[in-house]
Parts: structure tokens; C-alpha cells; sequence
């Protein structure tokens, strides 16, 4: 029988004995106690905790205090590469680095600048056919030599794409084959061994969101251009929603002339469930409202309901608003002056619409 090579039931010394044998070096490697030191336990003292949680904001604090002054031509240059790319921006990394550049290309795409993470680990597998000429390749890695990201710098190179790297190493192979280098470096990391990704990640991030924010500014990025990239979710709702989209319309609408009574005119409010009824012309301009805090108000008042009208009892400046005006600036105005329901009326002054803040709560505005 040949020679048995390093596989289940024979050892990598050619001997032919069982697995469990104590001459097969495999088995005496898998099977032989090795020691482990026990891992002290930490005292969690209270003063201990706030010090050390304390210390480690510290740490990340000066850490990105320390890149202003590296905002500088470099960042000029890369702002300038990302806002004239035609393409999208292609955030890599591995680690660390990687959960960073997620985060980076999620802020740019959702402030105006199209970009998307890509995996280096992946890219080497294929999807570094996702990169077109046309874009540009922002590289994150603190050391500046992580291998997944070297293998790929030749076909970006032979593409012709821009790259920028943001490292803790400028003078690294990333960094020497980069465009446009951004120093992310730190001094220390918070973590207490100077091992674990800490300090160097945050200030990664703060660079990140400084180019996106530079960018948002310098294309004019709106808080409507903002609200279109977040459609879903309490965000959305407040960018996105206007005054139409949520006010009562047509038989919903409270509205009595000037000289309807002050019984016919609750009458209409109790019916409509504003809280509130305007008094409108005969071409329905709003000539002022009625609200329940109205009603409050002239309670201790001698009034005949059935003489008293509600043109002599309305608000005749009351607060208006426009339909096409975002729900958040109804929220806006109903808090500022504490009135609880709006009437929404067009350029000449007509009644097109109401609502309260109930509409607004339902709607998600609030």
C-alpha cells in the first residue's frame, strides 16, 4: 500500500496506523489540551465605566479635530473628481473599513451624488464588472495595503477610473497608486491595545460625510431633492406631503355665511368635526372662523344663540394657508400660534379646503 497522504484515516507522515493514533501529528495537533489563560473579569465600577466610555470620546474627538487641517487641496481635488464624474461614485473596503464605506456611499446617494458600495472581497470575484469607465472609486483602508483592494487597482488602472484613497497611510501602495489621497490617519486608536479599529473608523466616517455634505451644498441639493430619495417613512411624509394631499375638501368643508346664527353655526361645526367653521361670502372668500376656543371664550357672555350671528362673533384675521404649501409648514404654523385647524384657501382668498391636526396625525406629518 502507497504512502497515505494528510486525509481522514491516514497521516501526513505515510503511516498507515488509525487516525486516533498518537504517532499521527494531525491527531496529536487536534486532539492534545492546549491552554487557554482565563480572561480576567472586568469590575464594573461606575466611575471606572464613565472614565473609560469618557476617555474613548475624547480619544475619537481629537481624532477627528485633527482633520481640518487636511481639508485641504486633496479634498478640492476629490470633490472636484466626484461632482464632474458622469458616473457614480464606487465606495470599497474590507473590515472595518468596508461597514464604514456602506455607510459613505449611503449618505452620498441620499445627498445628490449616486454612488454604491462594493465589496473588495467580492470585486475580485467578478463584480469589479460593476465599476464603468465613467466612474470614480473612492478606496477606504487604514493600513493602505489590504489585499483585496491592491489586486483590483490594476483594472482600474487599465479602465482609466479615477481613484481616491482614504487612508490611515498615505505613502502605502493604495495610497501611491490613488489620484487623490485623503489622510485619515490618527494618532491612537480609543480601543486600549491601539488595536482595534476605533478612532481611525470614526474619523474614515467624518471624512465621508464631509465630502458628501460638500457635495450636497456645491449641487444645490434641496430638501425637496432630499425628501425624493426618501420617499418612505415620517421623513417622506413631512418632505413630500402638501396641504393638498391632506386637507378635507367639498361637502366635509365647515362653512356658514355672516349672518348665520350662533346655534346654526355650532350646529355646523358639531356636523363637520373641525373644531372650527369659517365664515365665507357669497363667493365663499373667507372672511374669518369660528373655533371651539371662540366658543370657550364667550361662554360667560349674555348671548341669545338664535340672535347672535357668527359675522359678529368670528376671528376676522384668521390664519390661512395655501394648498400647495408642505403639511410640515401647517404643522409649523399650527404650532407656532397653538390653533389646533386651517383653513387652506386660494390666491384671492376662497375657500378650497380645511383640515386640523388630527389630518396631519393621520397622515403621519406630525
Amino acid at each position: 500500500m502507497g504512502a497515505v497522504g494528510p486525509r481522514w484515516g491516514g497521516c501526513a507522515n505515510g503511516a498507515t496506523k488509525s487516525f486516533k493514533s498518537l504517532q499521527c501529528p494531525l491527531y496529536q495537533y487536534m486532539e492534545r489540551p492546549r491552554y487557554h489563560a482565563p480572561l480576567m473579569k472586568a469590575e464594573l465600577n461606575a466611575d471606572d465605566l464613565i472614565a473609560r466610555g469618557r476617555r474613548v470620546l475624547n480619544v475619537e474627538a481629537t481624532a477627528v479635530s485633527a482633520l481640518q487641517s487636511r481639508i485641504d487641496a486633496s479634498f478640492v481635488a476629490a470633490c472636484r473628481l466626484m461632482h464632474n464624474s458622469t458616473g457614480r461614485v464606487v465606495v470599497t473596503g474590507m473590515g472595518k473599513s468596508g461597514h464604514i464605506g456602506d455607510k459613505v456611499a449611503a449618505t452620498l446617494a441620499s445627498t445628490g451624488t449616486p454612488a454604491f458600495f462594493l465589496h473588495a472581497a467580492e470585486a475580485s470575484h467578478g463584480d469589479v464588472g460593476m465599476i464603468t469607465a465613467a466612474d470614480v472609486v473612492l478606496a477606504l483602508s487604514n493600513s493602505g495595503e489590504t489585499a483585496e483592494l491592491i489586486a483590483i487597482i490594476p483594472y482600474l488602472k487599465r479602465l482609466g477610473v479615477s481613484l481616491i484613497a482614504m487612508t490611515g497611510k498615505p505613502q502605502s501602495t493604495l495610497g501611491r497608486a490613488a489620484d487623490v489621497v485623503l489622510d485619515v490617519s490618527v494618532e491612537l486608536e480609543a480601543c486600549p491595545l491601539n488595536l482595534a479599529p476605533t478612532a481611525s473608523t470614526t474619523a474614515t466616517l467624518a471624512m465621508g460625510d464631509a465630502l458628501a455634505v460638500a457635495l450636497l451644498e456645491a449641487r444645490g441639493f434641496t430638501s425637496e431633492d432630499f425628501a425624493r430619495s426618501h420617499p418612505g417613512g415620517a421623513l417622506g411624509r413631512r418632505l413630500l406631503l402638501h396641504v393638498s394631499d391632506v386637507m378635507r375638501t367639498g361637502d366635509a368643508l365647515p362653512a356658514v355665511a355672516a349672518a348665520t346664527s350662533l346655534h346654526d353655526g355650532l350646529v355646523e361645526m358639531g356636523r363637520k368635526g373641525l373644531g372650527m367653521t369659517t365664515i365665507v361670502d357669497e363667493q365663499r372668500r373667507v372672511l374669518g372662523v369660528f373655533t371651539d376656543g371662540d366658543l370657550r371664550r364667550i361662554l360667560g357672555r349674555p348671548l341669545d344663540m338664535n340672535t347672535a350671528t357668527m359675522g359678529s362673533l368670528m376671528n376676522a384675521n384668521p390664519r390661512t394657508i395655501r394648498p400647495r404649501v408642505l403639511a410640515a409648514e401647517a404643522v409649523h404654523l399650527m404650532e407656532t400660534h397653538r390653533i389646533t385647524a386651517l383653513p387652506v384657501v386660494d390666491e384671492a382668498g376662497i375657500l378650497v379646503g380645511a383640515l386640523n391636526v388630527h389630518d396631519l396625525l393621520r397622515a403621519g406629518v406630525m
